[in-house]
C-alpha cells in the first residue's frame, strides 16, 4: 500500500524522537546489522514465509572482518530507500497474514488503539531488541491510529507503523548501552539488554530469543550464575551452527562469491551451481568438524572429510555416490572422504579457497599465498608497487615459461618484487596441483607441477603437505583467537587485551583448540563486556552527544 506522505513523516519523526535511553547512559557501540541478520531477523519474529525484497548496500571491510566494517559504514540515500522499501514489503505481509497479529480489532474499518498497542509492543520489543519504552509504543499506536482513521482500515494502520519501526535506527542498528555500575561506584557496565545481544549476535548471528530478553529484563542476566546460565544453554542449541557458520564465512571473505566469474571456456565445468556450492563445501566441513563433532580447530587444514553435491563432484573428477533424504528424495549433499593416497586434503584445497582466489582464466600462486598469509594466519602482505610489469606472469602459453613457477621466478627478477613473492609464491605454488577453477592436475602446458617449497622454515612437497605445516603453526591458532576476539568485540583487539589474548590462546591449546570452549570462554570473560568509559570522562566524551 502507498501510504499518504504526511502519515509516513509522522511515523518516522516519532520513531527516531523517541529512543528511550535513560539520561545517565551512554552509547559505547554502534553496528549495523548484516543483511544475514537482518533476514534472520524477520524469519524469528514473523516467520520464513515472509519474502524481504530489495537489495543491501555493500559491507566494508576492516581488519579483515566485515563484523568490525560494521561499526564504521554508513548507510547511503539509496540504501535508506532499500531499507525502506524493505520495511513496507515486510509490514505489507504481515498486516495481511491476520493470525500475526495477536487480537482481533473491534472492527477493521477503524483504529483500535489497544489493539495496535498489543501487537506494537510485542514485536517492538523483539526488532528492538529490548522493550519498547511507553513513549514509542505511544507514538507509534498514535501513527497507527491516524492512518486507520484516514485510510478506514485498522490493518493499513499497524502497517505504517511496523513499517516505520522496520526502517528505524533502533531496529538496523546494533546499540550498546553503557549504565552505571551499581556494583562499583564511578565505573559503568554494559546493561542488559545489550549483553543479550552481543551473547546472542556471536553464538546465533541473530537477536536474542524470548528466554534471553526475560533474563535481561530480570536482572538476572547481570548476576554471575545467570549470565553462565544463558551462554552454556546457547552454546549447547542447534543455533549455535548459524553463529559459527556466520563467524567463517566472515573470516573466509566468502561475500567475494558474489563477484566471482571464471572463463567458461577455459573452466566449462565452472557453473553457477558451483559457484553457490563452493563456499557450502567449506562452511559444512567446518562445522561437522568444529560443531557437530566438537574437533581440533587445526584438523580442518588437514582433514580428508567433506560434502559434495554433484556439480562440485565434477569439478574435482570424483565418484559421488547417490543418497537419498528419509521421503525418499536425492541428497544434495553428499559426505566424502578422499582416499588416503589422495594428494587432496583440507579446506585450502577446496573450491572455495583456490577458485576464489584466482584469475578469471588461471590460477595465482601469488594471490593464494597472500589470502594464506593474511586470512588463515593474519600477517599482512604489502601490496605491489603502482608500476610492476606483470607480463610474463600473465602469459600462460609462453613456451620458455609453461608453469606458474617458471613465470613466477622470471617476474621476481625485479628488485621490488622479491620480498613480498618471498613470503607469498611458496605457498600458493603447492596448490598448483588445482587450476583457477579447482580441478586437480600435474602438469601444465605439457610440463610436470613442482608444488614443493617451505613456509617460515618449514618444508613440503605438495599441498596436503602444506595443509599440515599450516595445522602445526603457532600462527593458525593465534590468528583464529585474534579474528574471533575481534568479531565478538565489535572492534581490534589493542594493547590492553595483549595478556587476555594470551590466556586466551593458552586455554585454548589447553582445551585441544575447541572452538566451542574458546567462544565460552571470550563470552564469559570480564573483557567481552567491558566498559571503560567511567563517570568523569563520560562527561567529557559525550557531552554535545545524543544519548
Amino acid at each position: 500500500m502507498r501510504f499518504p506522505l504526511a502519515l509516513i513523516g509522522v511515523a518516522t519523526a516519532l520513531t527516531a524522537a523517541t529512543l528511550g535511553i535513560a539520561a545517565d547512559t551512554h552509547t559505547v557501540g554502534l553496528r549495523r546489522i548484516s543483511p544475514d541478520q537482518y533476514r534472520q531477523i524477520i524469519v524469528d519474529v514473523f516467520g520464513s514465509d515472509i519474502k524481504i525484497g530489495g537489495r543491501f548496500d555493500p559491507d566494508s571491510r576492516d581488519n579483515g572482518l566485515l563484523a568490525l566494517g560494521a561499526a564504521k559504514v554508513s548507510v547511503t540515500q539509496t540504501g535508506l530507500e532499500q531499507y525502506d522499501g524493505m520495511a513496507r514489503t515486510v509490514a505489507a505481509q504481515v498486516a495481511a497474514r491476520r493470525e500475526l497479529v495477536p487480537c482481533k480489532p473491534a472492527t477493521e474499518k477503524a483504529a483500535d488503539d489497544a489493539c495496535a498497542a498489543k501487537f506494537l509492543g510485542h514485536v517492538g520489543r523483539l526488532l528492538y531488541r529490548r522493550p519498547i519504552t511507553d513513549n514509542e509504543l505511544k507514538a507509534q499506536v498514535g501513527a497507527a491510529n491516524a492512518a486507520a482513521t484516514q485510510l478506514k482500515n485498522f490493518y493499513s494502520g499497524v502497517e505504517l507503523s511496523l513499517a516505520a519501526m522496520l526502517s528505524s535506527p533502533q531496529f538496523l542498528y546494533r546499540r550498546e548501552i553503557a549504565e552505571p555500575d551499581p556494583d562499583h561506584s564511578g565505573q559503568y557496565r554494559l546493561d542488559a539488554y545489550s549483553k543479550a545481544s552481543k551473547l546472542s549476535f556471536l553464538f546465533w548471528n541473530a537477536a536474542p530469543d524470548v528466554t534471553l530478553l526475560a533474563a535481561a529484563e530480570s536482572g538476572y542476566l547481570n548476576t554471575q550464575k545467570g549470565y553462565a546460565r544463558q551462554v552454556d544453554r546457547m552454546l549447547a542449541s542447534p543455533r549455535l551452527e548459524a553463529g559459527v557458520r556466520a563467524f567463517f564465512s566472515d573470516m573466509f571473505a566468502f561475500d567475494d562469491f558474489g563477484m566471482l566469474a571464471k572463463d567458461a571456456k577455459i573452466y566449462p565445468q565452472f557453473s553457477v551451481e558451483v559457484n553457490a556450492d563452493a563456499a557450502e563445501e567449506t562452511l559444512r566441513t567446518v562445522v561437522d568438524l568444529l560443531i557437530t563433532r566438537r574437533g581440533d580447530y587445526r584438523d580442518i587444514f588437514t582433514t580428508k572429510k567433506t560434502f559434495l553435491t554433484p556439480d562440485l563432484a565434477s569439478v574435482y573428477a570424483v565418484p559421488l555416490p547417490r543418497t537419498n533424504l528419509a521421503n525418499g528424495e536425492p541428497d544434495a549433499w553428499v559426505p566424502f572422504e578422499y582416499p588416503a593416497a589422495d594428494p587432496r586434503a583440507g579446506i585450502l584445497m577446496q573450491v572455495s579457497f583456490v577458485a576464489l582466489h584466482s584469475h578469471a582464466g588461471r590460477s595465482s600462486p601469488t594471490i593464494r599465498g597472500k589470502a594464506l598469509r593474511e586470512i588463515i594466519l593474519c600477517q599482512k602482505v604489502p601490496d605491489p608497487p603502482g608500476n610492476v610489469n606483470f607480463t610474463v606472469v600473465q602469459d600462460t602459453s609462453n613456451p620458455v615459461y609453461k608453469t606458474a613457477r617458471e613465470r613466477l621466478n622470471a617476474h621476481a627478477t625485479e628488485a621490488m618484487c622479491t620480498g613480498c613473492h618471498k613470503i607469498t609464491d611458496p605457498l600458493g605454488l603447492a596448490l598448483e596441483n588445482l587450476d583457477g577453477a579447482g580441478g586437480f592436475r600435474t602438469h601444465e602446458n605439457g610440463a610436470p607441477l613442482d608444488t614443493s617449497g617451505a613456509m617460515d622454515g618449514v618444508k613440503f612437497t605438495n599441498g596436503a603437505e602444506l595443509g599440515q605445516v599450516v595445522h602445526d603453526s603457532p600462527a593458525t591458532t593465534g590468528c583464529i583467537v585474534n579474528r574471533l576476539t575481534s568479531y565478538a568485540l565489535g572492534n581490534p583487539a589493542s594493547s590492553v587485551d595483549a595478556e587476555w589474548l594470551k590466556t586466551l590462546q593458552q586455554n585454548f591449546a589447553k582445551d585441544g583448540f575447541r572452538i566451542p570452549n574458546l567462544l565460552r570462554r571470550i563470552a564469559l570473560s570480564d573483557e567481552f563486556s567491558r566498559v571503560t568509559l567511567t563517570k568523569t570522562a563520560a562527561a567529557d566524551s559525550m557531552k554535545g552527544s545524543p544519548k
